[in-house]
């Protein structure tokens, strides 16, 4: 059962580490002086020591203020709320250095701060980077990021994990945005020109709901049509840029139109308790062409890193069949409105570790906002699990 709360502090974090990137990937001083700043925040009981501590990244999100990680703390356990070097700001995100960037916080947590036992706890895409990152713990096999770019994973001495919790987790940011890319758009150039036959958020379009799986397959495809033709332009252009050999080497640009998906309006597909026409992003129709959009703004590299299905190093099967030692704990949230309930069965056939467990939450949300009672179930199954294999020593 959930312990009584307890008064806990946030002590800010500050990781650095040599580094001497080829061009500026993140505005600002760090990175431009050839080291790479990691900021995060420890959630920390009062009155509470532990040896385990539960280490909580996303590839470009802040977590310290989501309430999983607040309630852990409020529980007595000890928590890392850990920032890439991409916080807020995935334009230019390397999933290789993020996963670099994860592996820094494990040492300090262990060498620095003395835990005996280190949690990954990956919460939506953080889960998806925590399945890489310990994947590439367990068996390192990458040297170069998707684009061609010397960074070598198999000599950083990444520490595995303990174990993984994956909370509402999916298998990855080319997966999501492949199911959240509009199919209707033929042309990246002209984001009004688009196929009135697959443009579902129109009233004019002929295909409503409930979709017909003929439909859907249709628009499926659609989308990993345009999802390929972004990644041939991207590789053609960086070909270009390198041909050119005139200095320049990466270059910026707009993706238009990324969250449109046929389960957004259609409950039908893919079924769970969430709300029709709803999504983790708010309103669909808006979201599908909003200034903070999933991918609206990305480098050349980082399109073949986090974005390309086709060239992502990070995809969730991949990363989850690198499993093998680890014990995995699986939550999937019964009205996740930016999950889709498949990615959790995909991954967990996919793990190979013996032990791995998968639990529903029903009525659960993607963040447990204003669900205490799911949020107190979700709390009790992440305790129990650990204290079965002895994680929890105090």
């Amino acid at each position: 059962m959930t312990e009584p709360q307890q008064q806990w502090d946030r002590i800010p974090i500050l990781l650095k580490f040599a580094e001497n990137p080829k061009f500026m990937e993140t505005y600002g001083f760090s990175g431009t002086q050839s080291f790479v700043a990691l900021e995060g925040q420890r959630l920390l009981p009062r009155k509470t020591p532990s040896k385990t501590v539960f280490l909580m990244m996303h590839p470009s999100s802040t977590l310290h203020l989501l309430p999983l990680p607040t309630a852990l703390a409020a529980m007595g356990l000890h928590v890392i709320c850990a920032g890439s070097r991409y916080a807020k700001n995935d334009t230019a995100l390397i999933m290789e250095k993020v996963c670099f960037d994860l592996g820094q916080y494990v040492r300090w947590a262990r060498e620095e701060l003395g835990y005996e036992h280190v949690i990954l706890l990956g919460w939506s895409g953080g889960g998806s980077l925590s399945l890489f990152y310990q994947g590439q713990a367990e068996d390192p096999s990458l040297t170069h990021t998707a684009a061609g770019d010397e960074y070598d994973l198999t000599s950083a001495k990444l520490a595995l994990a303990d174990g993984l919790i994956l909370v509402a987790s999916h298998l990855g940011r080319a997966e999501t945005l492949v199911d959240s890319l509009d199919p209707s758009m033929g042309d990246e150039q002209a984001p009004d020109q688009r196929d009135p036959q697959l443009d579902i958020y129109s009233a004019s379009c002929p295909h409503q709901p409930p979709f017909g799986d003929e439909f859907i397959a249709r628009f499926r495809a659609a989308q990993l049509a345009r999802n390929r033709r972004i990644t041939a332009w991207v590789e053609d252009t960086l070909d270009f840029l390198k041909r050119k050999d005139d200095g320049e080497i990466e270059r910026g640009f707009v993706v238009h139109r990324t969250w449109c998906d046929v389960r957004w309006i259609d409950p039908s597909v893919d079924p769970n308790e969430r709300m029709p026409n709803h999504s983790v992003l708010g309103n669909p129709r808006a979201a599908n062409s909003a200034p903070a959009g999933l991918a609206r703004y990305s480098s050349l590299r980082s399109w073949l890193s986090q974005w390309s299905i086709d060239r992502t190093q990070a995809r969730g099967v991949a990363s989850a069949k690198r499993i093998t030692k680890s014990p995995v704990l699986q939550i999937e949230n019964g009205a996740d409105d930016g999950v889709p309930v498949t990615h959790h069965r995909i991954m967990h056939e996919a793990l190979r570790t013996p032990d791995k467990q998968m639990v529903r939450i029903a009525g659960a949300g993607h963040y447990y906002m204003n669900q205490p009672e799911q949020l107190r179930q979700a709390l009790d199954v992440i305790a129990a699990w650990c204290a079965r294999r002895g994680l929890l020593d105090r």
